[in-house]
């Protein structure tokens, strides 16, 4: 009777144990990570406007609306994707947006919305990416809905889909109670 060799084993028990974490990893959906934000006040910060001098603008100030914050970047290619999506809600919505320009270049970012359009009724912008890191942000662009208390009820990670915003974010806009 033959003995087994460990030497041969051993790694490939330990291949077996790495390919099978890596196709259990290939079938999640990144875009399904739950965010520790939702159902927590909105992280605040207190940042200039963009082109609009030394206006600064806080989600404080939205206190007592529901909003959206969408985290942009001239230079994110999924913004590019989900940018006319964006000016398709701000023409047919009264959704109150907000463009949280993150880790770019103001003068890049203005070219950009002129160039594309510019569906934000403000856009703070987050030169450091110090408030991005606050809200959760690990990659652009990403979407959040904040309701009328500052609270975070929605957080969307990625380019937004037609799907995502009749199914996901239409929904939370509709069930405000309006006079």
């Amino acid at each position: 009777m033959k003995t087994i060799n460990l030497k041969f084993i051993v790694p490939l028990l330990a291949f077996l144990g790495i390919a099978a974490f890596l196709v259990v990893g290939l079938t999640l959906n990144p875009r399904d990570l739950p965010s520790a934000k939702i159902d927590k006040p909105a992280p605040l910060f207190n940042l200039k406007l963009l082109n609009q001098g030394e206006t600064l603008f806080s989600p404080q100030d939205m206190l007592g609306q529901r909003w959206l914050l969408n985290v942009w970047a001239s230079w994110c290619v999924g913004c590019r994707i989900e940018h006319p999506l964006l000016n398709q809600l701000a023409r047919e919505s009264d959704i109150f947006m907000v463009g949280l320009n993150y880790k770019d270049d103001p003068t890049n970012a203005q070219r950009w919305l002129l160039q594309r359009g510019n569906p934000y009724n403000k856009i703070p912008t987050d030169v450091t990416g110090d408030a991005g890191i606050d809200w959760g942000v690990y990659g652009v662009p990403e979407t959040f809905v904040i309701d009328e208390t500052g609270i975070i009820i929605y957080k969307h990670t990625g380019p937004l889909t037609a799907d995502v915003v009749n199914q996901d974010i239409l929904p939370l806009f509709s069930q405000i109670d309006k006079p």
